[in-house]
């Protein structure tokens, strides 16, 4: 059983369902070095994430009973992410709420399915509707014109350059040192160029062709934003 109580420097987190957005949860979370109990019915998710947690149980039944044994009421922040099972996601919510945690937080996939759980005392969260949001403002405010995703790892992207690069050579803006993005091509009055010197001082109306992971596109759009 998960006890948290003799810890309370930092919150606990407790997270039912490994899906992709309790997996993509659990990781962030592990990676910020919190402490988290997770929750699933599916014995290979669960076997990964022992190696970031030791609190990691299967449960195949999230009855009330089944819930309090694994000692989740301990946490003082537990997450639904169940959404697409609607009966599912209310019920453990219920019982989430009713063994006294602090804060419950529940994904849901539809305004009616939110309407639900705030009655029932959570905090709702819309995951798809608010990437979804994110991504329309981030391609909006950073003049990012297409986006690809070819892996986890590798995107390409084209982008119109950010007015703190105009007046700037290839050289001194230094996309590759800075955020790993490198700059295959470049257009500029229906001109393509495939080779860019490093010299090359970057104009007003440049559109960019570029590479690198989505950590370092997010960190290039960051520093476009804070112009």
């Amino acid at each position: 059983m998960f006890n948290s109580k003799t810890k309370k420097e930092k919150d606990t987190y407790g997270i039912v369902g490994l899906g992709r957005f309790g997996y993509a949860l659990a990781m962030e979370l592990a990676a910020s070095g919190a402490d988290m109990l997770v929750l699933d019915g599916d014995e290979e998710k669960v076997r990964e994430m022992r190696d970031y947690t030791e609190n990691a149980f299967v449960v195949h039944s999230l009855d009330k009973k089944s819930l309090a044994e694994t000692g989740i009421q301990n946490c003082d922040v537990a997450v639904v992410c169940i959404g697409e099972q609607m009966d599912t996601s209310i019920l453990t919510t219920l019982h989430l709420v009713s063994l006294g945690i602090p804060k419950v937080i529940a994904k849901a996939t539809s305004s009616e399915h939110g309407e639900i759980l705030e009655k029932l005392g959570a905090e709702v969260v819309y995951p798809e509707r608010d990437m979804a949001v994110r991504l329309a403002h981030r391609l909006e405010t950073s003049k990012m014109l297409d986006f690809i995703q070819l892996g986890k790892k590798l995107n390409i992207s084209k982008l119109v350059i950010p007015d703190n690069a105009v007046g700037k050579t290839v050289l001194s803006v230094d996309f590759r040192g800075r955020f790993g993005v490198n700059i295959i091509a470049l257009e500029n009055g229906g001109n393509l160029i495939e080779t860019v010197d490093p010299g090359y001082v970057f104009q007003p109306g440049d559109v960019l062709f570029l590479t690198g992971s989505t950590e370092g596109m997010n960190r290039l759009t960051e520093w476009a934003e804070g112009d």
